[in-house]
């Protein structure tokens, strides 16, 4: 499996507070970008595959409006993690 305990361990104790921070907006959007990393490399190799297409949709959604929230919040945590994480609006 791709996504071992230990890989969110060490996602969480990243970009979070600590490793057991799971709820924090920054270590959730990073975990989503993991996630979606994933699901593209898959897709590139399997084009038909609609459910994991559907799939990655819905994660982009999710991260798109935890990153919408936090810049509504906290302008300084959403500039840090998008340059952090590379994301691009």
């Amino acid at each position: 499996m791709y996504l071992t305990k230990e890989k969110k361990e060490e996602i969480f104790a990243k970009y979070g507070k600590s490793n057991t921070d799971t709820g924090s907006s920054e270590s959730q959007i990073a975990l989503f970008s993991f996630r979606i990393a994933n699901l593209t490399e898959h897709l590139k190799s399997n084009k038909k595959d609609y459910s994991t297409s559907r799939a990655l949709r819905a994660l982009v959604g999710k991260r798109r409006r935890l990153l919408d929230y936090l810049k509504e919040k906290d302008i300084e945590r959403y500039r840090a993690i998008i340059k952090e994480l590379g994301i691009r609006k």
